[in-house]
């Protein structure tokens, strides 16, 4: 771009012999002055510049010269542009927003209070928000001044700051951060016998009006309750509590958050039952409390929560049967229930999650059958896994009108009868497991699908189900079943071996008879010892 413009300024130098030629030239430095600043704090003397430049103009004669000058004068500004970034890079001060003092200072003893005394921002030119900032704090102008908007602590991403090995706390001076929007500790506090931190239960109303985005994740050596004053963070629209060593009940105050859209209460301690209150958070998209060892039933309040996309429950000791309000859930589309203690059977509202995706409600002693729901009403269902859940009963035929389903689970209950051979036909079919049931009868699935699915279709541990063996075979067959041919030809010999027992059987009977015994009136026993007696004798 710089040899397009400067190609015509050559041509006016030795075109234009005039008075005008300096006058022009002196234009050079004009559009310094064009600079952001000059223009957006100095506009008086920017209309100067501007009225100079059409006096500029009017000293050239012919229109071919005053297009020339323009292009001269845009390749002038282009690089005039580029010096002036390099001033500023080298001098930051003169671009710089200002920070006060107080939230300077504050921002300081926070990070001190996490990372250590060691640090004291010396390095940090001309304010933490400079062009040497603090890595993990980001901040945002308010009033032409610079506030702490973010702060991440832990070795996230780039993250320079790292706790101190020694006891940490949170200091009073993080809560007058009166604009932190976002607060997070990763991997921060991890020695839950020699560092044990837990958070504080004051000051969080500070942050009422402005904290968004709260997070502890990865903190083993964070333990204690989750504090009550949570209540107070009435804009926080996400709340993660993730592999932490906390524990007890959850408070209730945190159904209060009615703006929270993500609740992630994952890989803790916390017990007691799950607060009705969380049936108020009608924003909440995302809920996941898994592994923790939550018990008692699902508060029927969960059917307010009509937004959620996910629920996560898995792995905790949650048990009753399953509440009908589920099904207003019409959004959701995973469902984790496994690994718990649920029982009374699939409830029929399951049937009426349109949207959801992924249903596991495996490991549950839920008992019941599958004919309860119209299993073909979850036309959107990829994954089901009900393994382990002592269903009974026979597969219902719905089941094999799931379209997208991809992955299905039934093995390790006491399901019974035949296998469907719709089954194979259903188009996205992925994986089948039926193994552990009480199936019967002769698979009758073709040996493409065999191959095709390999160990991912197994229906081995059903004493009673064979697989048809087809005349021009390649090997390809169900593992762990046998071949129906197989089954009929062990039954044969069976069948001829007991024919031949029989046969030597009556003949003893008329041996035994033609010495006087009556085989009628002797006990079996009996019968059987006078008769191995009686041959012994014979054969001596």
């Amino acid at each position: 771009m710089s040899i397009y413009f400067s190609f015509p300024f050559i041509v006016w130098v030795f075109t234009v012999q005039d008075s005008s030629f300096l006058f022009c030239f002196s234009f050079f430095c004009v559009p310094v002055f064009f600079s952001d600043k000059l223009v957006t704090s100095q506009p008086e003397q920017s209309q100067a510049i501007y009225s100079l430049f059409l006096l500029a103009m009017k000293n050239f004669s012919t229109i071919a010269t005053q297009y020339i000058y323009v292009l001269f004068f845009l390749h002038c500004c282009c690089c005039t542009m580029f010096v002036l970034v390099l001033v500023q890079a080298a001098d930051p001060s003169s671009s710089e927003a200002p920070m006060h003092k107080a939230e300077q200072q504050a921002l300081y003893s926070a990070v001190q209070a996490f990372v250590g005394s060691w640090w004291n921002g010396s390095d940090l030119y001309p304010d933490p928000c400079g062009w040497t900032p603090i890595q993990g704090v980001y901040c945002d102008l308010y009033n032409d001044f610079w506030y702490v908007s973010v702060i991440n602590i832990g070795p996230l991403y780039d993250n320079s700051l790292r706790c101190t090995t020694n006891i940490a706390e949170f200091s009073h001076h993080l809560f007058n951060l009166k604009h932190l929007k976002v607060l997070s500790f990763f991997s921060c506090f991890l020695s839950p016998s020699q560092n044990p931190i837990t958070i504080s239960t004051s000051n969080w109303e500070k942050l009422a009006n402005s904290l968004e985005s709260l997070e502890f994740r990865s903190n083993p050596g964070l333990i204690g309750t989750v504090p009550n004053t949570f209540g107070y963070l009435r804009n926080l629209q996400s709340l993660v509590l993730l592999e932490n060593g906390l524990g007890g009940n959850l408070p209730e105050e945190i159904g209060t958050l009615v703006n929270l859209r993500r609740l992630v209460l994952a890989g803790n301690q916390f017990s007691g039952k799950i607060p009705e209150s969380f049936g108020g958070l009608s924003k909440l998209l995302i809920l996941d409390a898994s592994r923790n060892k939550l018990s008692g039933s699902l508060p029927f309040t969960f059917g307010s929560l009509t937004s959620l996309l996910k629920l996560d429950l898995s792995n905790n000791m949650l048990e009753g049967k399953l509440p009908r309000e589920i099904g207003r859930l019409k959004n959701l589309t995973l469902l984790d229930l496994g690994s718990n203690k649920i029982s009374g059977g699939l409830a029929q509202s399951l049937e009426e999650l349109v949207s959801v995706k992924e249903m596991v409600i495996s490991n549950n002693p839920m008992g019941g059958g599958l004919k309860s729901i119209e299993w073909q009403n979850l036309q959107s269902l990829e994954i089901l896994d009900l393994s382990n859940t002592c269903l009974t009963g026979n597969i219902h035929k719905s089941m094999a009108e799931m379209k997208r389903l991809r992955f299905l689970g039934l093995n390790s209950n006491n399901l019974s009868g035949r296998v469907s051979p719709r089954l194979a036909a259903l188009p996205c079919i992925g994986a089948l497991y039926l193994y552990g049931n009480n199936f019967t009868g002769e698979l009758e699935f073709s040996e493409s699908f065999y191959r095709r699915m390999g160990r991912r279709f197994g229906a081995w541990n059903n004493p009673k189900l064979c697989y048809r063996a087809e005349v021009n075979s390649t090997g390809h067959v169900p593992y762990g079943v046998k071949s129906c041919k197989q089954e009929t030809t062990i039954s044969g010999n069976v069948l001829s071996n007991a024919k031949f027992s029989e046969a030597n059987w009556d003949h003893s009977i008329q041996f035994v008879a033609s010495l006087g015994f009556s085989s009628c009136n002797l006990d079996g026993i009996l019968w059987v010892i006078i008769v191995q007696g009686m041959l012994f004798i014979l054969f001596l």
